[in-house]
């Protein structure tokens, strides 16, 4: 996986707005999810949109962060943090605030990672911290 525009130093994706690493990452996160059951599942296009749907969720991510929060380096973990603690533009109307938050804290993790070019550590994660 490669980013489609260009990678940014650390220091430079690390400068964007954790609401904006979110904003990507929940896109990156949704691509991933759709592209595995799309190649995992012969089911319908409703069925497959019912379980992308449980999977991106606010309580779906939050789930997944539960998994794979004890992987996280150092640098991830303060990635995270950031997204999670984050003023955000709105609120879930499905969620409880902590998973909301977490699930932001996530996705802002993702696109950071998306962005700074590390793919082989995003597919680990995104897979629930198993070797893809």
């Amino acid at each position: 996986m490669r980013t489609f525009i260009r990678e940014l130093k650390k220091s430079e994706a690390s400068a964007l707005s954790p609401v904006t690493l979110a904003f990507l990452g929940d896109a990156v996160y949704s691509l991933y999810v759709r592209e595995k059951l799309v190649l995992t599942h012969d089911v319908s296009a409703g069925e497959l949109q019912s379980m992308n749907s449980a999977l991106v969720s606010a309580h779906g991510q939050n789930a997944l962060l539960i998994e794979i929060r004890p992987l996280f380096t150092e640098e991830e973990e303060s990635v995270y943090k950031r997204g999670r603690n984050a003023k955000k533009p709105s609120h879930s109307k499905n969620a409880e605030v902590a998973e909301y938050n977490n699930s932001t804290g996530l996705e802002a993790l993702f696109g950071w990672l998306y962005v700074t070019g590390q793919s082989e550590r995003l597919l680990f994660l995104m897979s629930g911290g198993k070797q893809q």
